[in-house]
């Protein structure tokens, strides 16, 4: 049976692109390497693509250009969970910086295997994790 790699791509779906984008870009310093008006992609890592969706801009099917093919319909709503993994040593940085944009950390968490947790809202409410490593077997 072939083996899973990794998850590639993650998706949020945002209800104002132009205050997601700010807040991916200026708060968690993500750039983005490919955007227009219904989504926006960021490097989340090696390997790993964070893709913030306008809501309700994907609702039908995408014939991309030169025969490359087709992306089905896809949305989603709700406010959902995210984490990212950072360097333990990273923690208290990723305080400090969540602080100076003024957004507030709504919970921590600190697990049996030594991994550390900090939990906090994007702008559309999505609850976003820090996490170090020691939070999985695998991580």
């Amino acid at each position: 049976m072939p083996r899973i790699q990794g998850v590639l791509e993650t998706a949020l779906y945002v209800t104002d692109m132009a205050r997601a984008r700010a807040f991916f870009e200026n708060v968690m310093e993500l750039t983005a390497f490919t955007a227009d008006h219904r989504f926006t992609a960021y490097e989340a890592g090696p390997g790993s693509v964070l893709l913030l969706f306008q809501q309700g801009s994907t609702q039908e099917t995408v014939n991309l250009p030169h025969g490359m093919g087709t992306i089905p319909p896809h949305d989603g709503t709700g406010r959902v969970h995210l984490a990212l993994a950072i360097a333990r040593d990273a923690l208290h940085d990723w305080e400090a910086q969540l602080a100076a944009h003024d957004v507030p950390i709504e919970g921590r968490t600190h697990w049996p295997k030594g991994g550390e947790s900090l939990y906090f809202r994007d702008p559309d409410g999505h609850l976003l994790e820090l996490a170090t490593p020691g939070v999985w077997p695998n991580y």
